[in-house]
């Protein structure tokens, strides 16, 4: 709907692209309507193009269906407007990882990416923790005002955080990183570079052996 105005506003001739690119997107919403698996392979797709494991996109689709069951739990108690929304997820990072969304995105030096889509493995976990503790005690609790929604954010942001800080006892180091996807894609080539490296010493040595 958003880009019907900018498709006008384009010659006929050189528009024609641009109504068949949003044609083709709007036949696979429609399709993924009657078939979600199909937006499930789509995301899976984006995420191997992109470079990403299939460890961490397991764990990143993971991700996205626990955020789907929060959301559904609050909009079944009330909360409908986007700003409430955007309140309730931040008061959920600040209480595990003592920034809010916009603040951590600054942290990480992002514009319009996605955040959860610069996080390492940790991280994640950490996010998607947080907000299924915080699905849970909805679904115990019953709030109904946006005080009330509020506090269980908050409760369930802070069993990520007592988590994040057991994890940072144990490393010795913080769990939170300005580190992005790029920079996550590069350690995963270093690691496989050196483990080849590595296999291939233990085969020259096996042969060396024999």
């Amino acid at each position: 709907k958003g880009n019907l105005p900018l498709v006008r506003s384009i010659p006929p001739p050189k528009a024609e692209p641009f109504k068949l690119w949003l044609a083709q997107v709007g036949k696979e919403r429609i399709d993924e309507m009657f078939d979600p698996e199909l937006a499930i392979e789509r995301a899976i797709e984006y995420y191997r193009r992109k470079g990403y494991t299939e460890d961490w996109i397991s764990q990143r689709l993971f991700s996205i269906r626990v955020r789907k069951n929060l959301t559904f739990e609050w909009r079944e108690r009330g909360v409908k407007t986007n700003s409430e929304y955007a309140i309730l997820t931040n008061d959920i990072y600040r209480a595990w990882s003592d920034m809010t969304a916009r603040e951590y995105k600054t942290f990480k030096g992002l514009a319009n990416e996605s955040l959860r889509d610069n996080m390492s493995d940790l991280e994640l976990a950490l996010s998607t923790l947080a907000e299924a503790t915080t699905a849970e005690v909805e679904r115990a609790t019953d709030p109904e005002s946006l005080p009330e929604h509020r506090e269980v954010a908050r409760s369930g942001g802070e069993v990520a955080g007592i988590a994040r800080q057991a994890a940072e006892k144990k490393i010795g180091g913080p769990v939170i990183t300005s580190a992005t996807a790029p920079d996550f894609g590069r350690l995963i080539m270093e690691v496989i570079e050196v483990q080849a490296i590595e296999e291939e010493g233990d085969a020259l040595n096996a042969d060396a052996a024999e």
